[in-house]
């Protein structure tokens, strides 16, 4: 039972990251900086208000008790701000296609880095996969003249960004609240910037809509990390990451479907290798699972 409602929670959480252009595409007409800007602060002000509400405000003040997990958090803090810049720059400006690509890739590169930063060995399967997504993303740089930065972009800045995550253990909450804690300021100078300008959109009198969009997103940003922290605690990370290709699938089929973004056989050859390579990948995961539970 608490195995299904784990599988429940990580379904809501990437199919929840997977209709989220949706919700950013409404926000078109306002510049990706502001938005980014607006996501920090209201993020930062709903989960800050999310851990008062469950008691635990004692607790995330620890953090600014250890050094090293400041420092890693800032560096987890820079690579999700540029993430989301990319991310919500890119949906608006008609590339979901490219970010789908992204977050198909993603769980490769991590797999890269493990090797390079934690000195993590790679079975023969996990070598394949990677030389099979390679040669998608070659596909694409010699059928296009240049490398699909937007994709690579995504990938690397969440791949990297996992990377500080795994040295760092806090609930999803903390960690969040941390991260956009740092990112405050920045993004309220941003927003200050805007309103100097005279250009800025939060304005609750004139254009409630925005507005209120504005401070969604910084709900529309927690929702889903707090129901990915409750998945990994019940399901198994093979079971977990089977259902995180349900995110980018679901940005490819708003792209081509809803949005009419291009798709030519140079995508589909690219897209193809990129999942023949998760397939691999996703079979040798699951058999070393079944091994690890043999018994001896």
């Amino acid at each position: 039972m608490k195995s299904n409602i784990g599988l429940v929670y990580a379904m809501s959480a990437y199919l929840w990251w997977g209709i989220i252009p949706i919700f950013w595409k409404q926000l078109d007409h306002v510049p990706s900086m502001e938005i980014v800007a607006h996501r920090v602060v209201w993020g930062f002000v709903l989960v800050l208000g999310f851990i008062i509400f469950t008691g635990k405000l004692r607790e995330f003040l620890q953090i600014f008790n250890d050094r090293m997990t400041m420092v890693r958090l800032f560096l987890a803090s820079t690579l999700v701000t540029t993430n989301w810049g990319i991310f919500i720059w890119a949906v608006n400006n008609e590339f979901i296609v490219e970010t789908s690509l992204g977050y198909f890739i993603n769980p490769l590169i991590t797999v890269l880095f493990g090797l390079l930063f934690f000195g993590e060995s790679l079975r023969r399967a996990q070598k394949l996969a990677l030389l099979i997504a390679f040669g998608g993303v070659v596909v694409m740089v010699v059928a296009t003249g240049g490398l699909p930065l937007i994709s690579l972009s995504l990938a690397t800045t969440f791949a990297l960004y996992s990377v500080m995550k795994k040295k760092v253990s806090l609930p999803a909450s903390h960690g969040l609240a941390f991260e956009t804690l740092l990112m405050v300021i920045p993004s309220f100078l941003i927003i200050l910037y805007y309103v100097a300008l005279g250009t800025n959109n939060f304005q609750p009198s004139d254009d409630l809509a925005t507005s209120f969009l504005l401070v969604l997103g910084g709900l529309f940003t927690l929702i889903p990390l707090l129901l990915f922290a409750a998945a990994a605690k019940r399901v198994s990370l093979v079971a977990l990451g089977m259902t995180q290709y349900l995110g980018p699938t679901c940005q490819l089929l708003i792209a081509v479907f809803v949005y009419k973004e291009p798709f030519s056989q140079i995508n589909l050859i690219a897209f193809s290798c990129i999942w023949l390579a998760l397939l691999v990948y996703t079979i040798d995961q699951i058999n070393n699972r079944r091994k690890k539970r043999r018994p001896i």
